[in-house]
């Protein structure tokens, strides 16, 4: 009952946080990007973003945390794509909430295992950081061997790019919102 439990998670967790990490940079990226009308603001909102989460990153070291505890996440390349998306299309608020969005879905939980590939072995954590037992309630359940194909990667980027769509199409409607209440 320790970081062992991370390891019995942490596809389950790779999945969630896929999801929940694509369609956060997406509502906020094309945000502000539509707010400037400048490709490349999606990347400078990732980048801020980014360095947030070093923060954060830092906070927990500072508590007592192993450095790799806290994985920061890669936005910056699937942002990247998303200013690439609205400067290909000539600025194309259709484009860039469609193909941009499902470019951020898609990208970003590949970016994110790619990073995860060169954290420390989560084992190695488990047995240098002993935490207390885990109560029964907080067992992991056994994953479904064959269930998904067993990729968190494809399941994360799947369910990323769908739902990054309409998140993305809500970060437009709150840039058209912000206009209105400017104006008012």
């Amino acid at each position: 009952g320790d970081y062992i439990f991370y390891t019995d998670w942490a596809w389950t967790s790779f999945v969630v946080f896929s999801i929940s990490q694509s369609t956060m940079l997406v509502v906020g990226a094309i945000y502000y990007m539509l707010f400037t009308g400048v490709p490349g603001t999606a990347t400078y909102y990732a980048t801020i973003v980014t360095i947030y989460t070093w923060v954060a990153k830092g906070a927990w070291f500072a508590s007592g945390y192993p450095y790799d505890f806290v994985a920061v996440p890669v936005w910056i390349p699937s942002a990247m794509l998303l200013d690439l998306t609205y400067w290909a299309t000539r600025r194309n608020k259709h484009a860039a909430i469609i193909i941009g969005g499902t470019l951020v879905g898609l990208s970003l939980p590949l970016f994110n295992m790619i990073n995860l590939l060169l954290v420390r072995d989560p084992l190695e954590m488990a047995f240098k950081y002993p935490r207390p037992t885990l109560p029964p309630y907080m067992t992991p359940i056994e994953p479904q061997v064959g269930k998904f194909y067993n990729s968190p990667v494809a399941l994360g980027s799947g369910a990323g790019a769908v739902l990054s769509v309409p998140i993305a199409a809500l970060g437009a409607k709150l840039n058209a919102w912000t206009y209105r209440w400017m104006a008012a």
